[in-house]
């Protein structure tokens, strides 16, 4: 086989691995839903994405850093590609105070919460009245 079809098909590979990628629904942010808290945000892997209600959006900054980015890591993935029910312009990075890059939705930077063991677990929900879900229809909300 010649390089030139060799170089074709490995290109042909990739286009269709993007291709079924994106059939599947693969997004690094997804809306999902549940019977108490109705939609909400997670990842790739359907962990769910809080805010923490004592950061101030727009400023760029986490007030989460040390032992509380232990328990809440920040979120960050390099490509982001969100579910059509979301828009990709409420999204933003910035650098935190650490180094490390977090992903913001509508200006309130985004985290796991160490408590979520598996998919689909909204473990971080109220926690010290200051963390929550995140429902795309109905954020930020009014009392933010």
């Amino acid at each position: 086989m010649s390089i030139k079809l060799c170089i074709s098909l490995m290109i042909v590979a990739a286009l269709i691995t993007v291709v079924m990628a994106e059939e599947k629904g693969t997004y690094t942010v997804n809306v999902t839903q549940n019977a108490k808290l109705g939609n909400y945000m997670t990842n790739v892997t359907f962990f769910t994405l809080y805010y923490f209600e004592n950061d101030a959006p727009g400023t760029n900054s986490s007030n989460c850093n040390g032992t509380c980015a232990i328990n809440w890591p920040p979120f960050y993935v390099e490509n982001l590609i969100v579910n059509p029910q979301l828009d990709i312009e409420d999204f933003s990075v910035f650098t935190r105070a650490d180094g490390q890059k977090q992903i913001a939705y509508k200006n309130y930077p985004l985290y796991f919460y160490i408590g979520d063991k598996k998919a689909y677990e909204t473990n971080g929900q109220g926690v010290n009245k200051a963390w929550f879900v995140i429902n795309p229809k109905d954020f930020p909300p009014s009392n933010s």
